[in-house]
């Protein structure tokens, strides 16, 4: 058995072409912001990325850029214009940022309607209880990947390995929502390989390179790889075995490749329902998206990592 490969580069550039489509039709740009301090490699790389796709897609977006010895006040300071700004929808404050600044306090001051990456507690909490609510962009980029698939998700067996904020525990959510029977598997757990051979569905993001092996993978599984590792010779690698989990999977995500364009393009989708939510009052569905009575941009507006 050989896996099919999930391309996430081909399902991304469709989510974003379709967002295009729908902003075209809008009577304004939704507004996206992006914060970067200081000149960290990996972060100065994705925010270039998220920019370039968001102004190609028709966003009125730009990145503001402060020094890596910012003061933690001027950071919330700037944090608290841009939550005041009418013309802006979404906010994203790009981790991880300098060990001066409480990261927690900041993603706090955002406010939760324009909260496009989904980590303020109002919009976890939302999550979690199945309420209306911004969804961390990576878990929801997977969502759409596993429909891609057509994996159907109601009673299969899903293992996410990993408990992070940012994706294990958001993902656990979503997949419950979607009517799975999770398992989530962290450092305390006990035999993960085992564990992991009873997935259907396998969710790796604990940013550990080539932890999962190929006979943790049950035949014929759906493999979804959330890791980015950067091997010796500078090449990347996700969580999981590539070659050998292939062999096993029936669906496997690339790395890179896999995942990572869905996360722009989910950064983009939500910014685009921040907008429509904010401005035209159009309600949030729960676990993601506009609601359906209001699916297209002209009606909306019309109605007003780690395994710790």
């Amino acid at each position: 058995m050989t896996a099919q490969i999930l391309d996430g580069k081909a399902v991304g550039a469709r989510i974003r072409a379709g967002l295009a489509d729908r902003i075209m039709a809008l009577p304004f740009r939704p507004g996206l912001r992006v914060v970067r301090v200081g000149e960290d490699p990996a972060s100065v790389v994705y925010v270039r990325s998220k920019d370039r796709a968001a102004k190609e897609a028709g966003y009125d977006s730009e990145t503001i850029l402060l020094p890596e010895d910012v003061a933690e006040s001027t950071l919330l300071e700037t944090i608290a214009g841009l939550n005041a700004d009418p013309a802006v929808d979404g906010i994203l404050v790009q981790l991880p940022l300098p060990k001066h600044i409480d990261a927690q306090k900041v993603l706090e001051a955002v406010d939760p309607a324009k909260d496009v990456d989904g980590f303020h507690p109002v919009n976890a909490g939302r999550l979690a209880a199945g309420l209306p609510g911004l969804v961390p962009c990576t878990p929801k980029g997977v969502m759409h990947l596993l429909a891609e698939a057509g994996v159907k998700l109601s009673g299969a067996r899903a293992v996410v390995l990993g408990r992070s904020a940012i994706v294990g525990r958001p993902m656990a959510a979503l997949l419950l929502a979607a009517d799975a029977t999770v398992t989530m598997l962290h450092s305390r757990s006990r035999d993960i390989a085992a564990e992991c051979r009873r997935a259907e569905v396998l969710v790796a993001a604990v940013g550990r390179a080539n932890m999962v092996q190929g006979d943790w993978v049950a035949p014929g599984a759906v493999v979804i790889d959330v890791g980015i590792n950067r091997k010796p010779d500078g090449k990347l690698t996700g969580d999981v075995d590539f070659e050998a989990a292939s062999q096993h999977a029936g669906w496997i995500t690339p790395v890179p490749g896999g995942v990572g364009p869905m996360t722009i393009a989910c950064l983009l989708e939500n910014t685009l329902e921040a907008a429509l939510a904010r401005r035209a009052r159009v309600p949030l569905e729960p676990n993601g998206g506009v609601a359906e009575a209001h699916a297209t941009p002209e009606q909306s507006y019309g109605h007003g990592p780690g395994l710790a």
